[in-house]
């Protein structure tokens, strides 16, 4: 994933953009960068690596080696970012977020036509964000430009620029797959993901762009260059999970969707006569605690932290990339406690499982500390389809995910002919999923939000969502 947050204003708005961007932390883990205009200077630029540290401790100094009245700057989960870009159509700095799936066609197809080159990074892969420019400049304005990138990206592809004259232009994806917001205050306009990150920085909210439209932002004014779409996909999963507690997307709050969304599960529980001798209820920690705290409210059973994640040295904002390395980190930050996990009964609800490897590796440590049952339910469906859109997942393939691996083994390629049974955990098939996945995990019980569920938590109409993860359907 990714995040990118721009300001144009009267005065010097560094210090603003270093917080904007900061704010950003989560939804990134790889690169960091800011840019910057200043009428003297004109458009500079800084990247630096954030695997090993957060943003904040690399670009402190920023304020010493940049200024501006005009910046922007993103956290990246992918390439560097933003980039300064000289074109005919003039100077500008580009930070995209998203993902494209067609890659390599688009590239090819603009060597062909143009007979220009790119430049190549590690494996001869070319820089996302690099791509999006180049289709940008074959027409003859940004906004034709932006509007053709939309219409040809196979994927999602929000775009921010930034002018030499100090202009901000936004644009959301076609489909509005991920947020783009819009603040001011008394000195200028924002661009945000994230509508909180301006709020702190004193500014109020304006709007939200619509799919697809396209806006140019001055310190005097916002000016639409091309209309919103009827069509939206936002992506569901922001609720679910990466979308930070305090964050609004489309009206509707993250951390008070998930309440609403742990209620359900419960609700369902209930009416089933589900795991109801339990002591605590638990979050997997931290966006599944909210989905447990909405449980354990409905149930009337007490909310418990069994376990503690230690973040002080070991925040998500360096998360290494390799998975052994993860599982092993996730598991050295898991700190019990052990008056309320000794003897009891549990119930956890995580936010989603995906692959299970640190899920396995959370319910074996609460049973070595003696837990003597552990639930375990998901605030999501059973996600039987790796993402395409935005990447959100590090799974390469389908059969990454845990509800595919099992299917196969319960009846082979056979099986991924039934994925909507699979999912359904009334039928027979789902029902043989689950149980395969109790006994993998030694679960006393294991219960999915149903997609209707997460749908009605979230409140928005479905044709607006997009489930693709869960039900395959685009």
């Amino acid at each position: 994933m990714g995040g990118f947050f721009g300001i144009t204003s009267k005065t010097d708005c560094m210090m603003d953009v270093f917080f904007g961007v900061d704010y950003h932390s989560h939804l990134g883990t790889r690169r960091g960068g800011m840019a910057a205009y200043d009428r003297q200077i004109g458009l500079q630029r800084v990247i630096h690596n954030i695997e090993n540290s957060p943003f904040r401790t690399k670009f402190e100094h920023v304020l010493e080696e940049m200024s501006g009245t005009a910046a922007i700057g993103c956290i990246s989960d992918t390439d560097p970012q933003p980039l300064l870009i000289r074109s005919r159509l003039g100077t500008y700095a580009i930070s995209i977020i998203g993902a494209i799936n067609n890659a390599n066609a688009l590239i090819n197809q603009y060597l062909v036509c143009s007979g220009g080159h790119f430049d190549a990074m590690t494996g001869g892969k070319i820089n996302s964000t690099e791509l999006v420019a180049a289709l940008i400049s074959q027409k003859d304005s940004y906004v034709d430009g932006i509007l053709f990138a939309q219409q040809v990206i196979e994927g999602t592809a929000n775009i921010l620029l930034l002018t030499d004259e100090g202009k901000l232009i936004a644009a959301r994806d076609r489909l509005g797959r991920i947020p783009v917001q819009i603040g001011k205050n008394d000195e200028g306009y924002c661009v945000s993901f994230e509508q909180f990150a301006y709020t702190k920085l004193g500014y109020e909210h304006v709007c939200e762009l619509g799919p697809g439209e396209i806006a140019e932002l001055t310190p005097d004014g916002m000016k639409q260059l091309s209309p919103p779409g009827q069509e939206m996909r936002m992506c569901a999963f922001l609720w679910s999970y990466y979308g930070y507690p305090t964050s609004t997307y489309e009206g509707v709050n993250v951390e008070a969707m998930r309440y609403r969304n742990g209620a359900a599960i419960a609700q369902r529980d209930m009416a089933m006569g589900r795991s109801m001798d339990i002591d605590y209820v638990g979050g997997v920690p931290d966006s599944g605690t909210p989905h447990a705290i909405g449980y354990a409210n409905c149930t009337g059973r007490p909310f418990a932290r069994a376990f503690i994640k230690y973040t002080p040295t070991w925040s998500r904002s360096f998360t290494p990339a390799k998975q052994s390395d993860r599982n092993k980190i996730a598991k050295m930050k898991q700190i019990p406690v052990h008056e309320l996990i000794q003897g009891k009964n549990l119930l956890f609800v995580d936010d989603s499982i995906v692959r299970g490897t640190q899920l396995k590796e959370t319910v074996d440590f609460l049973y070595e500390n003696g837990a003597k049952s552990v639930h375990m339910r998901s605030a999501c469906p059973p996600i039987m389809y790796s993402c395409k859109y935005l990447n959100f997942s590090r799974s390469t393939s389908d059969m990454d995910l845990i509800s595919r691996r099992v299917i196969v083994e319960l009846e082979g390629e056979e099986g991924l002919k039934h994925i909507d049974e699979y999912a359904d955990g009334d039928t027979e098939r789902g029902k043989a999923m689950r149980k395969m996945i109790c006994d993998k995990f030694k679960f006393a019980s294991l219960g999915f939000q149903t997609l209707d569920g997460v749908i009605n938590a979230i409140g928005l109409e479905p044709c607006k969502l997009c489930t693709y993860c869960w039900n395959g359907k685009e």
